[in-house]
């Protein structure tokens, strides 16, 4: 997003309820994707892209579409549009209601290519004629990020806007009749009051200065009522000018060839983008959006956006274009407990996923903040603490935490990538080595990245992760890192011989810790011990992180009746306390005094990773009561269940487009990162938990 455009926004926005002036929001359309690329088309059917952090490539700004007509160019965006995805693939349909005709239109996300296949029907009643009609398209460009010091060249039937090392194409399958450049917004309109309509009149030319920009406006005519656009985002460096326009005009043919024999190739391609679910999994609508979502959001590295990057100049947020290595790894830990539970084999993503976790760990045996997921390189972030000097306060310990539970499940599910066992041992020197003499973390940054102190949280990823190595660490040799002394710079390597051993002792060290964040008057474990030493007892919705912390303890260990009965209490305690309900939306909000993205409301928002949290927790705590003959498992289930439904289709909570936003407002407006790639890896897990244990659905009653 360049700052004009936000600029232009601002414009439009400001004094808005529930809008943040100067976004570019996903709340609304569909994105495509799923192999590198990804493009976001919006309800209206504009596209833009949103895969820099994937791919290293700015592309399209923004592209319009609409009709010449007579000469004057009717645009889609001011019509009746609807849109869907087709199938389980990441093709999105479009249609466009205009005057006389219906054009629908079929986007696709192939690699660094994006492909635009238009059907234009004419109602056979009207005056419209469809040799009278041309498709058009306004697309802006900015290569290696730059709106200004780019150029344009111009072939028959396509454009090159570039900079320096980014080279976008634009072509079309049908030619073009006409191919025009557009200035950006000058100063004056950027300082005007009213915002920018673009692209201009079509007299307003400007000789050779429009070579100089971006911007295009093109006429592609439709043969036997059907056009097809493509753009393509390239590496001069790595694919040169010939080689690019000949892969685009394949992909252009492939996409206006659909007919009995060959079948639509456009879509073939596209299911290709997204792993196959079969048609026996249970709630498989459920499962095809979660995994389309977490394809789209990933890239080839396999490392993941944590959501579309809708605030770029960190307006009201921080950014969400990045990997966070806890994100990431819980993800990555419930899609490998989800995989193997419905089936789905994904191997492959495990295997990518524990492999940039082993080259991205650092010598002291922790993780960095934030990292681009296409290289792992470091990326802008605020908790990077055991990188500068000073203390380690602004650190984000469950983290590694996260990484470790996943490494350790993956190891025992068959993963095997170069230096996981070397990566483990230096991950639970790490843990060891923030891990205070009392047995809770020390003090860092919580999960919300909003505050330090002590978190239930924390606590709750650490003794997963040495519940987890207790559990799957067999053969670990802490010689590992002294064969490997980059390993070793800033941790204390003198580990026992035994690390499944030590693992349990400190699992059982931390879970005798927890008691100490109990709050008996609120009948909940704490949010936080603060740096001061007081206890700050809010409800927060990660201490729910606990319930599966638990259940990993309780397979090296035996949690115990007194522990069972405050965990039912504290879990049911949390999801009643921050429970929401209004006329549009049902849920959890976060913690208690959230005032994060509130603008015109009062309360707390409602957060999808809080419901969905509550939904996951409620349900390892029913699997764990159910493995202990607790007859409380059925009302933990039930709540499992009527909590999952907040965010399953048809719930409040999810988009039509089967999306989960990260928030909601009291009167239904989502807002935030959409989708979210958390929430969908939540809800994929907890599906699969149910299923496993027969509870998806409601039991029948002794009556029925």
């Amino acid at each position: 997003m360049q700052l004009r455009d936000a600029l232009d926004d601002y414009k439009r926005t400001t004094g808005h309820e529930t809008r943040f002036p100067g976004e570019r929001r996903t709340v609304s359309g569909r994105f495509s994707g799923g192999d590198g690329r990804l493009v976001h088309v919006d309800g209206d059917g504009e596209l833009r892209d949103f895969g820099y952090p994937l791919t290293g490539q700015t592309g399209l700004v923004r592209a319009r579409f609409g009709l010449l007509v007579g000469g004057e160019d009717v645009w889609f965006d001011a019509g009746d549009t609807s849109q869907r995805y087709v199938g389980d693939a990441p093709l999105v349909e479009t249609v466009h209601e205009v005057d006389g005709a219906t054009v629908t239109r079929h986007d696709a996300t192939l690699g660094d290519a994006h492909v635009t296949r238009a059907t234009l029907a004419v109602d056979t009643d009207g005056d419209l004629a469809a040799e009278d009609c041309s498709l058009v398209v306004y697309a802006r460009f900015a290569p290696d990020g730059r709106d200004e010091r780019v150029g344009q060249l111009r072939y028959d039937d396509a454009v090159e806007v570039y900079h320096a090392d980014e080279h976008d194409f634009l072509a079309s399958a049908t030619g073009v009749t006409d191919l025009r450049g557009q200035l950006p917004a000058t100063f004056a309109e950027v300082l005007d009051d009213a915002p920018t309509e673009l692209p201009r009149d079509r007299d307003g030319t400007h000789y050779d200065e429009e070579r100089l920009s971006g911007e295009v406006v093109v006429d592609v005519p439709f043969d036997d009522g059907v056009a097809a656009v493509g753009s393509l985002l390239t590496d001069r460096t790595e694919t040169s000018r010939e080689a690019a326009r000949e892969w685009l005009s394949t992909l252009l043919d492939d996409a206006v060839a659909v007919d009995t024999d060959s079948g639509d190739r456009l879509a073939d391609a596209a299911r290709e983008t997204v792993p196959d679910v079969p048609e026996s999994v249970p709630a498989r609508e459920s499962v095809v959006a979660d995994l389309r979502v977490l394809s789209l959001l990933s890239a080839e590295s396999g490392l993941r956006i944590a959501g579309p990057d809708f605030d770029p100049h960190y307006q009201h947020s921080g950014g969400y274009g990045y990997t966070w290595f806890r994100d990431d790894a819980e993800i990555s830990t419930f899609v490998v407990d989800a995989a193997d539970r419905l089936g789905l084999g994904l191997d492959d993503w495990h295997a990518r996923s524990a492999a940039m976790y082993v080259n991205a760990q650092r010598p002291d045996g922790s993780w960095p903040h934030r990292v681009w997921p296409r290289n792992g390189a470091l990326a802008p972030g605020w908790a990077n603490a055991r990188i500068e000097d000073g203390p380690d306060t602004d650190y984000q310990a469950d983290q590694t935490g996260s990484v470790i539970a996943f490494l350790a499940r993956a190891r025992a599910a068959g993963v095997d990538v170069d230096g996981l066992d070397r990566t483990l041992v230096a991950a639970l020197a790490g843990l060891d080595e923030t891990l205070a003499p009392d047995g809770l973390p020390v003090v860092c940054q919580n999960a919300w990245e909003d505050s330090i102190g002590r978190f239930g949280h924390t606590a709750a990823t650490f003794l997963e992760a040495y519940s987890d190595l207790a559990r799957h660490g067999e053969g670990l040799d802490a010689a590992a890192l002294d064969a490997d002394s980059s390993a070793t710079s800033r941790t204390d390597t003198d580990l026992p011989d035994d690390l499944t051993a030590h693992a349990r002792e400190q699992a059982a060290r931390v879970f005798d810790a927890i008691d100490d964040l109990w709050v008996p008057e609120r009948e909940c474990y704490a949010l936080r011990e603060t740096a001061q030493g007081e206890i700050d007892d809010r409800l927060d919705s990660a201490t729910l992180a606990l319930a599966s912390a638990h259940r990993s303890f309780d397979a090296v260990d035996e949690v115990g009746a007194e522990r069972l009965d405050r965990l039912v209490a504290h879990v049911e305690r949390v999801v009643d306390g921050l429970a929401r309900e209004t006329d549009a939306v049902s849920g959890l909000i976060r913690y208690e005094g959230d005032g994060w993205r509130r603008a015109g409301q009062r309360s707390e928002k409602v957060w999808t990773v809080s419901t969905a949290w509550g939904a996951n927790a409620c349900a390892e705590l029913a699997a764990l009561l159910a493995a202990h003959d607790d007859p409380r498992a059925d009302e933990m289930f039930a709540r499992a269940r009527e909590l999952l439904a907040c965010v399953s289709p048809g719930g409040t909570l999810c988009a039509p487009t089967g999306y989960l936003p990260e928030q909601f407002f009291d009167d239904g407006t989502a807002d935030s990162a959409t989708p979210l790639g958390w929430p969908h890896a939540i809800r994929l897990a907890t599906v699969a938990l149910l299923a496993d244990a027969d509870r998806l659905s409601s039991p029948p009653t002794v009556a029925e």
